[in-house]
């Protein structure tokens, strides 16, 4: 079943320029609509429980948890929850690991924003 609009998202996001311009453009976009975002993959399962996103946007590369070790613990607190991952870069090994924990689409961080908005759509349209 496809999560109603707008969509809820949860931004897990070291890097706080970054955290912030995302949330400044999902706020221009009706259908996508930010609940709340967090600084490392540690504070991400609490959020979840607490905010219920539809979409959590992890990084990947974040003090503490990674990203894969942070979707298995958001998953495990909320699993209906979807993950998309969104890192600068990443390696095979590592896009396996998180294949493995449960990120249904991994992107790097130079993608258009439209390229993001419709991957978070497709998350949120993902069955449980």
């Amino acid at each position: 079943m496809a999560a109603a609009l707008p969509i809820r998202v949860l931004i897990v996001e070291d890097n706080q320029t970054f955290r912030e311009t995302l949330r400044l453009l999902f706020d221009l976009r009706p259908e996508v609509r930010v609940v709340g975002s967090v600084a490392s993959g540690d504070e991400a399962p609490d959020a979840c429980r607490e905010l219920d996103p539809d979409v959590v946007l992890m990084d990947y590369r974040m003090p503490g948890m990674n990203g894969a070790e942070a979707t298995r613990a958001v998953l495990e607190a909320c699993p209906t929850a979807r993950v998309v991952c969104l890192t600068a870069s990443i390696t095979q090994a590592e896009m396996d690991d998180l294949a493995h924990a449960g990120v249904v689409r991994c992107l790097t961080k130079d993608e258009g924003f439209d390229e993001i908005v419709a991957a978070v759509r497709d998350a949120a349209s993902t069955p449980s």
